[in-house]
């Protein structure tokens, strides 16, 4: 009993190395995962390389902008050990801009991964023939590396870099090129904004600006106005950015994201000079423009901008623009402001103005929402003058929270010049009598109502018809197939 009590231990202590093994295999397991995830990265960079080749040869941008729409999932998946690899490998035949690049990227750490990713890409590099590198693939793994600074958060290094890719992008006056440039001024502008130097591009963007102009280049001429028309608002240069807009023209034939940006920034011009009506319309272009399953941060910028258009306008917002899972949360603050109006509680309006303000400003909606103080008093003496036949100023006064009585007097007399009530102020007895209610539709509001709408329906079905888009060249199909079946004596 003994003897096997002795071999059950030496057993046991024969089987314990086991767990180690067992980590030991996993490691490996993970490492091989991650090395061939690399390569699968490599291998989608090297189909980019020859996409953009396609589309130099071929002069069609519709491969570029395919690679582009792609480009936020290829962000995702590169890291400082890709791009060493894909840089390395793609750039065999011009070493200095190599050496610059990589300059950008951090050492990876060296571990086994490195080592057999570096063996993996030796191998494929010897497999691969060197062949010249092209503008438009250095512009687009150039891009790479900027997003990559972006993404570390090393603005100052992403400022240089992208420095050095605007100067590439100078240049060259090439029309296959013209995509990649227009989202590279986009980042490039990305990269100043989150240093805090935006002011620094804006005449750079005025210069290319005017060569895009010339050169017929219409997606850059659209990133580039709105590039402009963002830093502006920034800084609050509203009286330029109205004159950027009308000494200029949008492109017809620019994409759908930047119509969705410039919509949202004419509102914000029209919204600041007194232009609501205008305001409300190119806000809701904007919602339409801008892309249905993302943009959601986009989406809920806008939706904050439209609900204050709306409120400085009279009208409510629907309820169900707050019930929307997305919007639910952010549209917290204007759901308390638009009740506040609707019940026309100046108290209300006052706290939630104190609560909220910091968020207003990050908004860039305080001062409309400073404005809505008046739309707030007119709902209040709309409905005081719905309450009572006759009132008090004093009383007008205690329930707007007025300092004196000559403040309600002055406002009642100037929501009566207005429109908005019908009544009498008997300044001697100091109280105001209001009129009998008339029928609304014996007026010309539901008649202006109806224009509205019928305006709107017709402003979209004119975007829709220009947004549609046709195979090129389809047309002669059916000249061509009609003149061959035609006689050979109508041919003579």
């Amino acid at each position: 009993m003994v003897e096997s009590k002795k071999e059950v231990v030496e057993d046991v202590q024969m089987k314990s190395p086991a767990p180690e093994s067992t980590e030991s295999s996993s490691a490996i397991d993970e490492a091989a995962k991650k090395v061939e995830r690399e390569n699968f990265v490599i291998e989608e960079l090297r189909e980019h390389a020859k996409q953009i080749e396609k589309a130099v040869s071929a002069k069609e941008q519709r491969f570029i902008l395919r690679i582009l729409r792609s480009l936020n999932a290829t962000r995702k998946n590169i890291n400082a050990t890709i791009l060493r690899r894909a840089i390395s490998l793609f750039y065999q035949n011009v070493p200095e801009q190599r050496q610059t690049l990589l300059a950008y990227i951090e050492e990876p750490m060296e571990t086994e991964t490195t080592t057999t990713a570096s063996s993996s890409s030796t191998s494929t590099t010897t497999k691969l023939k060197t062949k010249t590198l092209s503008p438009e693939q250095d512009v687009y793994f150039h891009l790479l590396v900027v997003l990559y600074l972006l993404d570390l958060h090393n603005y100052k290094s992403a400022i240089t870099c992208s420095d050095l890719l605007m100067k590439k992008i100078c240049k060259h006056n090439r029309r296959t090129l013209d995509v990649l440039a227009a989202k590279a001024y986009y980042y490039h502008t990305r990269c100043y904004e989150l240093n805090g130097q935006l002011n620094e591009t804006k005449s750079f963007f005025h210069s290319r600006l005017q060569t895009a102009t010339l050169r017929n280049d219409y997606e850059g001429q659209a990133v580039l106005l709105n590039s402009l028309l963002r830093i502006y608002l920034h800084y609050n240069l509203y009286d330029q950015a109205s004159k950027l807009v009308s000494k200029s023209t949008f492109p017809e034939s620019a994409s759908n994201n930047e119509w969705a940006r410039f919509f949202y920034y004419m509102g914000r011009i029209k919204a600041i000079q007194l232009e609501y009506s205008e305001a409300r319309k190119n806000l809701l272009q904007a919602i339409r423009k801008a892309p249905q399953q993302s943009a959601i941060g986009f989406k809920q910028i806008v939706h904050k901008l439209a609900i204050t258009v709306d409120l400085l306008l009279g009208d409510i917002p629907e309820r169900a623009i707050f019930r929307d899972p997305a919007l639910h949360r952010p549209l917290t603050p204007y759901f308390q402001l638009t009740q506040a109006v609707r019940t026309g509680n100046l108290k209300r309006f006052n706290e939630v103005l104190n609560k909220f303000g910091p968020k207003f400003q990050a908004d860039h909606t305080y001062t409309l929402i400073i404005r809505l103080r008046h739309n707030v008093i007119k709902t209040a003496i709309r409905m005081i003058n719905q309450s009572y036949s006759r009132i008090y100023l004093k009383d007008i006064s205690e329930k707007l929270m007025l300092d004196n009585v000559e403040d309600a007097e002055y406002i009642v007399s100037k929501a009566i010049r207005d429109g908005v009530i019908e009544a009498t102020i008997d300044h001697e007895r100091e109280f105001m009598r209001s009129k009998e209610t008339t029928d609304i539709y014996c007026t010309s509001e539901p008649l202006n109502a109806f224009n509205s709408r019928i305006s709107f329906c017709l402003d979209i079905h004119n975007q829709s018809v220009k947004a549609m888009r046709f195979p090129p060249r389809s047309y002669n199909k059916d000249l061509e197939s009609a003149e061959s079946e035609r006689p050979e004596v109508f041919k003579k």
